[in-house]
């Protein structure tokens, strides 16, 4: 085996796009890698300090979109372009943006699923960002994204991770087992 550097590659990373408003009502997104489930109900993300950073100080409230194969270009290029320094950053996605139902944030139309959540704790706080966790308020799917079962479907999203050891984006592919039943063969 070949030996590598320490470094975070847990993998898959999950291409995460959060959605705020400013102060003034303007809707945000911003691409995160650094997420992850908290608890049952409960999502942690890392964060530098950004527009984001900045909007969750007023504002406890985002969205969580994932980000697929469809919207992988402007998923990058809102994680490149800062908020504060580009005025029409949201203009220039193209993405449909209206106010979620649940929480006071922007969803963005061309996302298969986004999380309503509201921040509950802010870890570590400095100038330099943030560990946030926050609640899960409501789950929003596309009717098109929905499996026979009436809940969604992974596999019809395109959803893309993150490979930091190359720095790409891979599309995930198809279901290949059962959890809490293929193992079972074993016992």
């Amino acid at each position: 085996m070949k030996s590598f550097k320490s470094d975070a590659w847990l993998l898959p990373q999950p291409v995460l796009i959060i959605g705020t408003y400013d102060k003034n009502g303007k809707p945000n997104a911003m691409n995160a890698a650094w997420g992850g489930q908290w608890d049952a109900r409960e999502i942690m993300i890392s964060l530098g300090s950004h527009q984001t950073t900045d909007n969750l100080a007023i504002n406890p409230d985002f969205t969580i979109a994932f980000a697929t194969a469809a919207t992988m270009i402007a998923a990058d290029y809102v994680g490149i372009t800062s908020g504060r320094s580009t005025p029409d950053k949201m203009t220039r996605t193209g993405w449909t943006i209206a106010k979620a139902p649940n929480v006071n944030a922007p969803v963005f139309g061309e996302f298969p699923m986004t999380l309503e959540c509201r921040t509950k704790q802010k870890i570590g706080e400095g100038t330099g960002g943030f560990n946030l966790v926050a609640e899960i308020v409501n789950i929003l799917c596309g009717e098109k994204y929905l499996a026979a079962d009436g809940k969604p479907d992974v596999e019809k999203m395109g959803i893309i991770t993150f490979d930091p050891v190359h720095h790409t984006y891979i599309e995930l592919g198809k279901t290949v087992g059962n959890a809490f039943a293929d193992g079972k063969k074993l016992k």
